[in-house]
């Protein structure tokens, strides 16, 4: 594949201090209990001559630790999955209508360990645009995108101080944050992941295939 990304333009990625951590949570805090195995879809298109990244908006719902988060499609992994590429690829079917074989599957990044004791697995997708997107309505409030350049450029982003719930008030962690895009604010775990796919396409270990522009 040739590339059709300005690589160039992530390089801060690779070199901003605290960005790039698999988890937002230090070592020793973390759960005595087996995490439990996940995986996400990072879905990428192509529109209006330029990359553009798939992002949910989660239902409200008090019994979800990510109730309202924007977040990429995704979930546990089931027992019946053959893999961690087959978790991704059903729960998209699942919670936005995206069939396995409506997606080209690129690249799997680092795993992440969330601060609800979840290792997910990011899987880098191309899929189609347009294309009828179906939000499950007991998960997905909305399915959005946005741009990868806005992705990627770093005035867009972060890190802010967030105190860790049920821990001493003292304690602050650096948490990723995007500025406002449609109304929409990515943070966290899947900011994290974001920022982890602008690094594996600055190091060239991604590389999107070249697309017409019109």
């Amino acid at each position: 594949m040739k590339p059709n990304i300005q690589n160039s333009s992530f390089e801060w990625v690779d070199s901003a201090a605290g960005y790039l951590q698999r988890s937002d949570i230090p070592g020793q805090l973390r759960s005595s209990r087996p995490a439990t195995a996940a995986s996400v879809l990072i879905p990428l298109f192509w529109h209006l001559n330029e990359w553009h990244v798939l992002f949910i908006r989660r239902v409200t719902n008090e019994h979800d630790h990510h109730s309202g988060q924007v977040a990429f499609p995704g979930g546990r992994r089931d027992d019946t999955d053959a893999d961690t590429v087959a978790t991704a690829l059903r729960e998209a079917h699942e919670e936005v209508g995206l069939t396995a074989d409506k997606v080209e599957v690129i690249s799997v990044l680092d795993e992440y360990r969330t601060s609800s004791n979840f290792v997910v697995t990011p899987v880098v997708g191309i899929v189609p645009w347009p294309s009828e997107y179906h939000p499950q309505p007991t998960e997905v409030d909305r399915i959005f995108s946005i741009p990868l350049n806005w992705l990627g450029d770093e005035a867009n982003v972060e890190l802010r101080d967030r105190q860790l719930k049920n821990a001493d008030a003292a304690l602050q962690l650096k948490v990723v944050y995007y500025k406002p895009y449609d109304g929409e604010v990515l943070w966290g775990a899947s900011a994290r992941m974001t920022l982890s796919l602008l690094k594996a396409l600055h190091t060239r270990s991604l590389q999107l295939p070249a697309m017409d522009k019109s």
